[in-house]
């Protein structure tokens, strides 16, 4: 009874404070964490009426909306549950003891609304059905920097929101589905590898030297070389086709040819670079010698140099061209293919519909010169958080870990076992022989460690002065190029997770960016960092709403705008809506002959001009005149015509019908011609329209409308008006009083 009167307290006490919270997945540290808080788990059931209904599959649904977000938490379903002695929170013993009390707290509150959600998805929940006061961690619509495709499309946009160049931090990416992205990317695999040639005769002009160099300083250790097969030769003409071709890129990027005709020939026709590929491919796959002119080796150099200034990308793309293909909304390594032939890559789109259909294939340029710690590639996970999108505002966490490939890294062997080092592949592989000894059996280094190695390379200052600030900025940049398209909602959050890649010179390159990173303990240092990560996030969307100074834990405030005032509408398209001005009314308007005639029209009563046509005809005209004062014709009471009928009524009295003739005057409007409309109220409360013949009245002619007179109404039968057919001495049917 006493475990059950405590478990009853602290419910109530957490139904008062809205401490109640909802997970889906496993996430032991986040339950334990806010247990201690004092909140009380709400299970989740997987038939809540919130849920959203399955996403449409089109392309603008997987580029901006939520059905395709780059997600990495399946990892959790394939990763056997660790130990929790690797997390480094003695408290989980004591929650997992008391597994049976919160179990019956769960109860207690399942008809109570969570105040706190976390999901691993965030199509589970939609977040219009929840109340400002429940957070739930994620937004709707970030599938335009989580996912493949949006992040290719969103950062060409960032000309617009910052003064960088994408091209800096995020390599080339173009989508195979649509024809112009696939137009642009043809190009650009021409162009590089014109580039490639140009530095493969560097290459091998240097090289000649050195091996000139080496034969001068050891002349009699020369043996002769063994006869061999006599390679294939490409003749310098190669050289000047790539060197023409290049000059011609050079001129266009520098707007050199903004003269030239539209419809002038390029130096190299679409057959032409099929010839050109040819000889490429000889030279860089198929070892046939590459001949050059001495003339031309320093133009090469020269050319080079110049390409360097505009292209960001020349020192880390290398000399084969090698691209990934890349599925546009998958994660973990699922479907990515290394190539460097063109005609393959075509060949993958071409044949096959679905591609071109939904258009989510995505071909990016790979960093072909990385930094490799003991000749292996690695790439690093960062984790940044997100409270606020309107102010942005971003959280970078101080710890990440880097994952290594099981294989040596080799530019001739384009297996993803040596390219990728996304754990969910490299764990089904074992590690090579050949690897380096002090390579962790594990494949992972926390950041600690990466920066120890990068001192023992002679690099103590890469990390804090090229490395973190690098990733920083690229973090940035993406979020503000989709700023406009993420549903702004200010009780949500979300933590993300970005993939990097360093060249030679340690700079920073964004690979991607997943939405609810894993947080699976695989390794010791996953175990380790999943855990503080979770933690400190609780600290900064939980904690800091109480208190501002609070600790953030590894968390650092890295970028937080100036709020900003959204408009109605936000999206790409701009339009400017006016309208025409109108020439002002004239002051003629102020004439005296204009006043007698309304009068007139408001005050005629009888039929036509009081002969007995047995109709009541009434024409009046609303409007003020400019610098006059209002009519009081207007503000008098409504005319009432009385009419006895035959019979009786109450008290033997005859019954009495009353039509009360009111003018529906409607404010003037300077674009219309207005007249009056009149309606028959009668005693049983009936109105009807008098279908009375309108007089249009003009304001722009003020002198006709004061010698208008009314025009005679043909005869009409007295069953018009059933109610007034009366003797005509009940009836005020006298003719107005002549206006002049």
């Amino acid at each position: 009874m006493g475990r059950l009167r405590n478990a009853k307290i602290h419910v109530e006490r957490a139904i008062k404070q809205k401490k109640i919270f909802m997970i889906q997945g496993r996430y032991p540290v986040i339950r334990c964490l806010l247990c201690r808080r004092g909140w009380v788990e709400k299970k989740m059931v997987h038939h809540l009426g919130t849920t959203l209904p399955p996403p449409h599959k089109d392309l603008n649904s997987s580029v901006m909306g939520d059905s395709d977000t780059t997600e990495d938490e399946d990892e959790d379903e394939d990763e056997a549950f660790r130990p929790l002695q690797l997390f480094d929170f003695d408290d989980l013993l004591e929650f997992d003891d008391l597994h049976g009390t919160h179990a019956l707290m769960s109860r207690m509150v399942r008809n109570e609304i969570p105040y706190f959600i976390w999901t691993t998805r965030r199509d589970v929940l939609d977040c219009r059905f929840l109340s400002k006061d429940q957070m739930i961690n994620h937004y709707a619509r970030a599938g335009s920097f989580t996912t493949k495709v949006g992040l290719c499309l969103n950062l060409r946009n960032l000309p617009w929101f910052d003064e960088a160049d994408a091209d800096s931090f995020f390599p080339r990416c173009y989508r195979l589905g649509a024809e112009d992205d696939k137009k642009a990317f043809i190009e650009d695999f021409w162009l590089t590898a014109a580039r490639n040639v140009l530095k493969l005769v560097v290459k091998s002009e240097w090289k000649s030297y050195s091996i000139q160099a080496e034969e001068e300083e050891a002349p009699g250790d020369k043996q002769p070389k063994k006869q061999e097969k006599k390679p294939v030769t490409v003749s310098p003409e190669f050289v000047e086709e790539a060197l023409c071709a290049c000059e011609e890129h050079l001129n266009n990027l520098a707007h050199v040819d903004i003269d030239k005709d539209m419809e002038a020939p390029l130096y190299l026709s679409p057959e032409g670079w099929s010839l050109f590929l040819q000889r490429y491919y000889q030279v860089v796959h198929e070892g046939a010698e590459l001949r050059y002119l001495d003339t031309q080796v320093q133009r090469c150099e020269d050319l080079l140099q110049q390409l360097r200034a505009v292209v960001p990308q020349m020192d880390m793309e290398g000399d084969r061209n090698i691209w990934i293909v890349k599925p546009g909304a998958k994660s973990r390594g699922r479907g990515i293919m290394c190539m460097d032939h063109l005609e393959e890559m075509l060949k993958l789109v071409d044949g096959n519909p679905m591609v071109m259909k939904d258009g989510k294939w995505v071909v990016q340029k790979y960093i072909e010169q990385p930094l490799l710690i003991f000749g292996t590639k690695f790439d690093l996970r960062q984790w940044f958080l997100v409270t606020d999108w309107n102010p942005l505002t971003v959280w970078f966490y101080r710890d990440s870990y880097i994952r290594f490939s099981t294989q040596p890294f080799s530019l001739k062997n384009l297996d993803n076992s040596v390219h990728l080092c996304n754990n969910s592949i490299q764990k089904h592989l074992e590690n090579s022989c050949h690897r380096h000894p002090l390579l962790p059996s594990d494949n992972m280094w926390s950041s600690q460690k990466f920066q120890a190695h990068l001192q023992e390379m002679g690099a103590p200052n890469a990390w804090s002065t090229v490395i973190v600030p690098g990733m920083k900025a690229a973090v940035i940049r993406a979020l503000q190029t989709s700023q406009d398209t993420v549903q702004c909602r200010k009780a949500s959050f979300e933590l993300y997770g970005a993939d990097f890649v360093f060249d030679e010179d340690f700079q920073p390159w964004l690979i991607e960016i997943n939405a609810s990173p894993t947080m699976a303990p695989s390794t010791a240092v996953t175990a380790r960092l999943c855990a503080g990560v979770q933690a400190d996030t609780l600290r900064v969307v939980l904690d800091r709403r109480l208190d501002r100074n609070c600790d953030t834990g590894a968390f650092e405030l890295i970028y937080k705008q100036p709020v900003v005032e959204v408009p109605q509408y936000v999206g790409i398209r701009l339009l400017v809506e006016g309208s025409t001005i109108k020439k002002p009314l004239a002051m003629c308007h102020r004439q005296t002959e204009v006043r007698p005639a309304l009068p007139h029209l408001l005050s005629q009563r009888g039929s036509g001009e009081g002969k007995d046509s047995g109709t009541l005809t009434h024409r009046s005209a609303s409007r003020k005149v400019a610098g006059a004062r209002s009519l009081g014709h207007t503000e008098k009471p409504d005319s009432t015509a009385t009419t006895s009928a035959p019979g009786k009524g109450k008290k033997g009295k005859a019954k009495s019908a009353t039509a009360l003739v009111r003018p529906c005057l409607r404010k003037w409007d300077p674009s219309t011609r207005m007249g009056c409309i009149f309606t028959m109220t009668f005693a049983s409360g009936d109105r009807h329209p008098h279908p009375l013949n309108r007089l249009p009245l003009s304001l722009k002619n003020p002198q006709a409308l004061g010698k208008t007179i009314p025009p005679k109404h043909p005869k009409v039968s007295r069953q018009f008006l059933p109610a007034l057919q009366a003797p005509a001495n009940h009836l005020d049917l006298s003719p107005p009083k002549s206006h002049r």
